[in-house]
C-alpha cells in the first residue's frame, strides 16, 4: 500500500516560486522599490510612527500578516480540505501575494492615507512584501499545528497584544478600511514630542 506524502513535490515548489516571482514583478510594475529609500536595510524596525514602517523586512505590522496566515488556514481547511497540505500552502501564499499586490495599488494606499492614521504611508517595499509573505506562511503553519480551537485563542491574544502595543491590529485595519471610525483614527495617531 502506498500513501501520498504531504511533503511538497517539484511541481508545488515551482508553483510557490512562480507566486513569489509574480508578486515581485507585479509590485515592481506598480512602482514599488526593492529596498527602503532611507539608504539602509534592516531586518526589523519597531517604530510604527517612523517612515521605516513597511519599508524594512519586518515591522510590528508583520504580526497582522501572521494572522492572515491563520485566516487562510481556517478558510482553506473549510473550503479546500481535499487539497494536499503542500497545495494548501501554495493557495495561502497565492492569497497573501494577491493581497500584497492589491494593498500596494494607488487605491489602497490612498485609502490608508485618508481613512486611517497612516497619513504618510507610501506603500510597501518589495522586501517588506516578501517579509509579509513569509509571515503569512509562518501563520498558516502555526495555525495548522495548533488546530482550530487553539489557533483561535492565539489569534485573539495577538490581536489584543497589537491593540495595546501599536494601537492597531488586523481587525482594526479591516474596520478602518471598510468603515472608518474617526475616534479610532484619532486614538491611533502618532503623537510627536
Amino acid at each position: 500500500m502506498t500513501t501520498k506524502s504531504n511533503r511538497p513535490g517539484v511541481l508545488q515548489i515551482v508553483a510557490i516560486g512562480l507566486v513569489l516571482l509574480l508578486v515581485v514583478v507585479s509590485l515592481r510594475a506598480e512602482g514599488r522599490m526593492f529596498l527602503c529609500s532611507c539608504g539602509h536595510f534592516a531586518l526589523w524596525t519597531s517604530d510604527t510612527c517612523s517612515s521605516n514602517t513597511s519599508q524594512q523586512l519586518l515591522d510590528p505590522y508583520s504580526f497582522t500578516h501572521v494572522l492572515h496566515g491563520f485566516l487562510f488556514f481556517w478558510l482553506i481547511a473549510l473550503l479546500f480540505r481535499r487539497l494536499t497540505s503542500s497545495w494548501q500552502v501554495w493557495l495561502a501564499l497565492l492569497l497573501e501575494g494577491a493581497w500584497e499586490v492589491f494593498e500596494n495599488t494607488r487605491f489602497v494606499i490612498d485609502k490608508y492615507r485618508t481613512e486611517t492614521a497612516a497619513l504618510g504611508y507610501t506603500g510597501d517595499t518589495i522586501v517588506n512584501s516578501i517579509g509579509d509573505l513569509l509571515c503569512a506562511f509562518a501563520g498558516f503553519m502555526i495555525a495548522r499545528k495548533l488546530g482550530l480551537r487553539r489557533s483561535l485563542i492565539v489569534f485573539v491574544l495577538v490581536e489584543l497584544f497589537l491593540i495595546v502595543w501599536i494601537r492597531d491590529s488586523l481587525l482594526l485595519q479591516i474596520l478602518m478600511l471598510v468603515r472608518p471610525v474617526e475616534a479610532i483614527k484619532l486614538w491611533q495617531m502618532c503623537v510627536q514630542p
